[in-house]
C-alpha cells in the first residue's frame, strides 16, 4: 500500500499496512494542509477526515499513479473544499449582516402604529381558522389544548395552524420583523 509503482489496491489491506501508511504520511501531509489552509487545527482535521474516507471507501477506491501523489491531492482538494466554504460562509453572514442592518434600518424608520398596521395587514391576510388560532394564542395567551377544546378542534391541527400562521406572517413582515417582534412581545 505505500508503494508508489503499479496500482494499487485498497481492496482488503490490513490494518497494520493503512497503519503505516497513516503513520509514514500523516505529518508532511499536515504541514501540507497547513500551508495551504493557514489553520493546524484544521490542517489535522482534513488529513484525518482524508484517511478515514480512504478507509472507509476502500473497497472501491483503486490508485493508477503514486499512492503519496493521491493522498497529496486528497489533501489538496479536501484543502480547497474547506477553504472554499470559508468564503460561501463568509459571503453568507456578510449578507446576513446587511440583510438584518435593511431591515432594522426600514423597521426603525416606522413608528410603532405604522409596524401595528403592518401587522394588521399581514393577520387580515390569514385563512381564517390561522388568524383565530393564531389571535387566541398571542392575544388571548390561551394554550393549545384550551384553543383545541374552545373550537372543537385536535391539539394536532391547532399545532399545524399556528405553524403555517407563523410562516405566512414571517413571509409578509420580513422586512419589518424586528420591530414587529418587539412590537408583538410588548403588547402580550
Amino acid at each position: 500500500m505505500v508503494m508508489d509503482t503499479g496500482p494499487v489496491l485498497l481492496k482488503d489491506p490490513g490494518t497494520a499496512i493503512f497503519e503505516t501508511a497513516f503513520k509514514q504520511h500523516f505529518k508532511a501531509l499536515h504541514a501540507y494542509a497547513c500551508t495551504i489552509i493557514k489553520d493546524d487545527m484544521m490542517a489535522e482535521e482534513i488529513v484525518q477526515n482524508m484517511f478515514f474516507k480512504l478507509w472507509k471507501n476502500r473497497e472501491a477506491i483503486e490508485i493508477n499513479r503514486s499512492f503519496t501523489a493521491y493522498l497529496y491531492r486528497s489533501v489538496y482538494n479536501d484543502s480547497l473544499n474547506h477553504l472554499k466554504h470559508l468564503k460561501v460562509k463568509a459571503a453568507y453572514q456578510s449578507y446576513a449582516a446587511q440583510n438584518m442592518s435593511n431591515s432594522n434600518n426600514a423597521a426603525e424608520q416606522m413608528s410603532p402604529r405604522e409596524l401595528e398596521q403592518k401587522l394588521d395587514e399581514a393577520m387580515k391576510e390569514l385563512p381564517e381558522q390561522c388568524r383565530t388560532i393564531f389571535q387566541l394564542s398571542r392575544f388571548e395567551e390561551l394554550k393549545y389544548l384550551q384553543i383545541a377544546d374552545k373550537l372543537g378542534i385536535s391539539v394536532k391541527t391547532v399545532e399545524n395552524q399556528m405553524g403555517k400562521a407563523l410562516k405566512l406572517l414571517r413571509a409578509k413582515l420580513v422586512d419589518f420583523l424586528p420591530a414587529a417582534l418587539l412590537i408583538l412581545l410588548l403588547t402580550l
